[in-house]
């Protein structure tokens, strides 16, 4: 939400928002937080409620370490505590809706600052963080493909405010024969209504066990990974230390191969 719709800030607000309006986050003043609604899914075939609001929902679709998560739930909205949770089920190709809220950190500065992420099958990260203000935002902001493709354009809102990301996701294809990767994975991720990945290669998983760093400077690298970048993979919502919150999250699992057939007149 901008500045100014607001008709309760007063004059010295206005100017405080002007001065804030190039720097990273809020360093004076509390933004105001966001009562907007959740954005109604739209009425497909397929689609699925990954998380109505309801405790429910959550135990039906997600788990934590393999089993019930933790997260609390107040107002219809979780928030991030105790480690990540995943979904049950695992995907290929597929669109994506999730909303969430950064926590106001003004004592806090880069990846202190609301930092989680939204897990692509697992295994790829569009990060989620406190980026607001930022005139240009790397590749460990909001709305990056994390470490890898910094985010077209600056979308964040102010720390408090819902957000929105719409992801459009294309798994990696392999060859059925020698199991090579003939194609990498893309995705485009709309932020706020905003393009800020438009048909992005990913590179690979992102990497977050990092190797163990000796007495000596040398560094012990971890061991290598026994996931299938082939197969199906969950959603996974990451906590990374700081209480950031989610609602509205439904999936729509997408054919990796539309039909080729003309049924027209």
């Amino acid at each position: 939400m901008g500045c100014f719709n607001r008709t309760w800030w007063t004059a010295a607000r206005v100017v405080l928002c002007l001065t804030l309006a190039g720097q990273t986050g809020w360093a004076q003043d509390t933004p105001p937080t966001d009562t907007a609604l959740p954005v109604p899914p739209p009425k497909v075939a397929g689609l699925v409620q990954l998380f109505d609001g309801t405790p429910e929902s959550l135990a039906a679709n997600w788990l934590q370490a393999g089993k019930a998560p933790v997260w609390t739930i107040e107002n219809g909205a979780m928030t991030s505590v105790k480690g990540d949770i995943v979904t049950k089920e695992s995907y290929t190709d597929f669109q994506l809706h999730v909303e969430f809220r950064v926590p106001y950190m003004p004592d806090k500065k880069g990846q202190a600052r609301g930092n989680s992420g939204v897990f692509l099958q697992g295994r790829y990260e569009i990060q989620v963080l406190d980026s607001y203000g930022i005139h240009e935002p790397g590749s460990g902001d909001c709305g990056a493909v994390y470490h890898q493709y910094a985010p077209l354009v600056n979308a964040c809102k102010a720390p408090l405010q819902w957000q929105t990301y719409d992801i459009a996701y294309r798994s990696p294809r392999f060859d059925s024969q020698s199991h090579s990767m003939i194609e990498p994975a893309r995705v485009t991720v709309l932020q706020n209504g905003i393009l800020v990945q438009n048909g992005q290669v990913i590179n690979g998983p992102t990497h977050i066990v990092r190797g163990k760093k000796n007495a000596d400077g040398t560094v012990t690298p971890p061991p290598p990974s026994t996931d299938d970048p082939s197969t199906p993979g969950p959603i996974r919502l990451q906590f990374q230390g700081n209480t950031v919150a989610f609602r509205n999250i439904w999936i729509i699992p997408v054919p990796t191969q539309a039909v080729t057939r003309y049924e027209g007149k």
